[in-house]
């Protein structure tokens, strides 16, 4: 079971990296807007994240016990994310508010991660 979390793990930091490369890309681009990479990361964020807790929560490998605090904010904001990326993906750029929470609220949930 350990090595179906770390493969789950790995796809969850592919999935930010898809989310937060999306974001970082279009910096110096005028059009600023979801992008398909910010779309297929805010997903693959929320669904590994969702698996990852249920594998740990389901007793089968030896971690400490989780922050569900901790989890449920992250939870939260990965929700805001995906809602927010799927209302962008089908609107034209130019959508820098849109863009810019996106972005903002992806880097608060590695802060979280990191920090809390």
């Amino acid at each position: 079971m350990q090595f179906l979390y770390n493969l789950i793990l790995v796809l969850h930091f592919v999935g930010l990296a898809s989310l937060l490369g999306g974001f970082i890309v279009q910096m110096k681009s005028a059009d600023k807007g979801v992008n398909p990479a910010m779309w297929h990361g805010a997903l693959t964020q929320l669904v590994t994240g969702v698996l990852l807790v249920g594998i740990a929560e389901s007793g089968s490998l030896e971690d400490e016990p989780l922050d569900m605090t901790k989890i449920s904010v992250k939870l939260l904001i990965v929700l805001v994310i995906t809602v927010l990326a799927f209302i962008g993906r089908k609107k034209q750029p130019p959508q820098v508010p849109l863009w810019g929470i996106i972005g903002a609220l992806t880097l608060v949930n590695v802060i979280i991660a990191v920090f809390w």
